[in-house]
């Protein structure tokens, strides 16, 4: 059955349930709340080996909804984010200019003992900036190719230059302890000895508030990286369950099994929010997408039409 059909099903016995269950009161609200449309989806996505974590915030009113989301996943590309925020928190202290050129080049040393390792440009999806090694390109440059077309060259060039201690600090300013960035993209020896990136979608939902609520570095840089996200050039999961044309500043991750979506959301006259939605374990990265669309469109649905 398709997953639409499914969640739909889930809806449509949790609303009966409650209906049944509160018949006596006259306030039975007549459709599911946020938490039960986006308990159907999850029950309808569930499986042995698979996990979805759910973080979502409204940035008005406070209202909150987490589903494992203290769990630590593997980062993936998400922890481009709190590289860019530490960025920009480094540029505003005058550590360093986002104008600055920074030299392009594909030798990076591994976490685990200083040995040199390269990327392969076809297992980047921004393989165009292979070409330019040898030359420069303006650090803030960096960061949108980093951001928005996900480059894994220039994530592991701006990692080099800010230093993960660095952003290991800008996190713990937001009183994100539980994001973890320590080496940079592909580093093999790292990965083998289990040393990896880590978030979970109560930290990323925390970042993405400071952002949108310009408090994660002066209110100027914050807009400007909120800008950054708005480029983002993959579009399939927490977008898809959006009507067309609803402003999202974004940032996915992709690796085997992990496929992940980080956002804040602004409805044309409504408040923003933020939702994050992390998985694990999904065989297909297009299951996962369409489990990340199902969670976007059952939060989305229930701030319309509840």
């Amino acid at each position: 059955m398709p997953l639409r059909s499914l969640v739909r099903a889930g809806l449509a016995a949790a609303l009966a349930t409650g209906l049944a269950a509160c018949a006596s009161t006259p306030r039975v609200p007549r459709t599911p709340s946020l938490a039960v449309r986006v308990d159907a989806v999850l029950g309808a996505v569930a499986g042995r080996d698979r996990l979805v974590a759910v973080a979502y915030r409204d940035l008005a009113t406070g209202e909150t909804l987490l589903r494992n989301a203290r769990a630590s996943l593997h980062a993936a590309s998400t922890m481009k984010v709190p590289v860019m925020v530490a960025l920009f928190a480094a540029a505003g202290r005058g550590e360093l200019r986002l104008d600055e050129p920074v030299a392009i080049r594909n030798e990076f040393a591994s976490l685990v003992d200083g040995s040199s390792y390269q990327l392969d440009p076809k297992d980047d999806s921004d393989p165009d900036l292979y070409a330019a090694i040898g030359q420069t390109r303006p650090l803030e440059a960096l960061v949108e190719r980093m951001i928005d077309k996900s480059s894994n060259l220039a994530t592991n060039l701006l990692l080099a230059k800010v230093g993960a201690a660095r952003v290991t600090a800008a996190m713990r300013a937001l009183d994100a302890y539980d994001v973890q960035v320590l080496r940079g993209v592909e580093d093999g020896k790292a990965f083998a000895a289990g040393l990896n990136n880590t978030v979970t979608a109560y930290d990323l939902m925390l970042v993405l508030r400071t952002l949108a609520e310009g408090r994660a570095a002066s209110p100027a840089a914050c807009a400007r990286m909120v800008r950054i996200l708005e480029g983002q050039e993959f579009n399939e999961k927490i977008p898809a369950g959006l009507p067309p044309g609803v402003r999202v500043a974004h940032k996915t991750g992709d690796i085997t099994g992990i496929h992940h979506d980080a956002a804040i959301i602004y409805p044309p006259g409504g408040s923003p929010y933020v939702l994050v939605v992390l998985t694990a374990g999904f065989q297909e990265e297009s299951e996962a997408n369409e489990a990340i669309a199902a969670v976007s469109r059952a939060v989305w649905e229930a701030r319309t039409e509840g």
